[in-house]
């Protein structure tokens, strides 16, 4: 079930931002599916641990929120693909600056970390 949306985010900016994109798949999904349209199977094989349920929920949502758009394809099987909105495109900038903040602070703290228990070290 969808959690309760606020009707007013006066104490923090964030929040607002995190009321769609928050979650722990939404913004991965995003990241993805800016790199270009991607089919329901496609989506499933990039995340293996999410499941076909919850990668519905969260489409779902994103679609609601305009972030994502669906089109469904009239043919057997059924072909449906997920495509970034203008609106959706707008949080490029933002995703990008988290992957690149991931790869110049957790990636490092990452390796350090399994190094450290490495017999090498």
């Amino acid at each position: 079930m969808r959690k309760q949306r606020h009707t007013f985010y006066g104490n923090c900016p964030v929040e607002a931002a995190l009321d769609i994109i928050g979650g722990k798949w939404k913004a991965i999904l995003l990241f993805h599916i800016l790199d270009g349209t991607k089919r329901f199977n496609e989506l499933g094989r990039l995340l293996p641990g999410l499941t076909p349920r919850m990668l519905t929920t969260q489409l779902r949502e994103l679609e609601a929120d305009g972030v994502i758009t669906r089109t469904i394809y009239p043919q057997v099987p059924p072909k449906v693909e997920y495509s970034i909105t203008p609106f959706g495109r707008t949080l490029q900038p933002l995703l990008q600056e988290l992957a690149a903040w991931s790869e110049t602070h957790v990636k490092p703290r990452l390796e350090h970390t399994s190094s450290a228990g490495s017999p090498e070290s």
